[in-house]
Parts: C-alpha cells; sequence; structure tokens
C-alpha cells in the first residue's frame, strides 16, 4: 500500500513512453528446483531485428528503462513474487532453466535457499566484472552466513550501492 504511488507513477512511465506491457514476465527456477514467474517492469522494447548490443549497450533498452534499471525501480514487481513466497528479501538471485540445465553440484546449491530480491553480488561495486565463479562464492558464502544480521547489512548495502551508482 505504502509503494502503491511509486507503483503507478512507475507503470505510467513505462506504458506511456513505450509500446507494449507494462511488466516483464520470465521463468526462473527457485527453492527446491521448482520453476516461478518474476515479474519486473519492462525496461526493453521489442525489436524485429534481433539482439543489438552498441558501444554503449542493448539500443533496446527504452530511456525510461535506463532509469529504471540504474535505480532498481524496475525490480519493484518482485514484491509480488516475496508476498507469493517464491522470493525472499535477500538470497541468491533466480536463475534461468537454461543456467540450472548446465549447473555443476556445487552451483546446484543455490537452489537450497530462497531466491531473493538482493544478494551480496547486488551491493558489490562493479559487480558486472565479476566471473560467474566469483558470484557462485558469493552466494555459497550468503548460504553459509545467512541470517537476520546477514540480511540487514545486505539490505543496507544494496541501498548503498543505489544510491552510489554502483554494482548497478
Amino acid at each position: 500500500v505504502v509503494l502503491s504511488p511509486l507503483f503507478l507513477i512507475t507503470a505510467l512511465a513505462v506504458g506511456l513512453t513505450s509500446p507494449g506491457g507494462i511488466l516483464f514476465c520470465q521463468e526462473r527456477i527457485g527453492l527446491g528446483g521448482k520453476p516461478f514467474i518474476i515479474y519486473k517492469f519492462r525496461t526493453m522494447r521489442k525489436e524485429n531485428s534481433g539482439l543489438k548490443i552498441t558501444a554503449s549497450g542493448d539500443d533496446r533498452i527504452t530511456p525510461v528503462g535506463r532509469i529504471l534499471r540504474k535505480t532498481k525501480l524496475d525490480e519493484l514487481p518482485q514484491l509480488i513474487n516475496v508476498i507469493r513466497g517464491d522470493m525472499s528479501l535477500v538470497g541468491p538471485r533466480p536463475p534461468l532453466p537454461r543456467e540450472v540445465e548446465q549447473y555443476t553440484p556445487q552451483q546446484m546449491r543455490r537452489l537450497t535457499v530462497t531466491p531473493g530480491l538482493t544478494c551480496y553480488w547486488q551491493a558489490t561495486p562493479r559487480r558486472n566484472e565479476l566471473t560467474f565463479d566469483q558470484w557462485l562464492a558469493l552466494d555459497l558464502k550468503y548460504i553459509r552466513e545467512r541470517g537476520m544480521g546477514t540480511d540487514i547489512r545486505i539490505l543496507l548495502d544494496t541501498a548503498l550501492a543505489v544510491a552510489n551508482g554502483e554494482g548497478v
């Protein structure tokens, strides 16, 4: 209820600035390998000619989408996933089914906890420079250390990363 004005303004910004639906829905894998649909505000437009990556990034990302991604507002609808029990506030990010198909037994450990909106990786400066193995190490660290204190620290670190424009 408190966030409903922000949801409404964001939905209007997405809907009025580019054609298509307001939400992006995608199958992800959660706790114990159970599939679920994750929700995000749509930040990209469809291109009939396929993916185009330019020096400045993916040209399908809309101007509003760039702002939503930088501020993490595109992930607000995942609160629905939290309410439904598919996700928690903190935990490893939920992988795509095609990623899980290639997991090693060690990587499968990521599926032993409920996936989250944020994690150590998302609060890490220059997170996109990390390798998958470094990302996995952070997820396994979370699984070992998880608890209320760890979750609060990660939530605060994520807020600081977003405020500083880091890790995005």
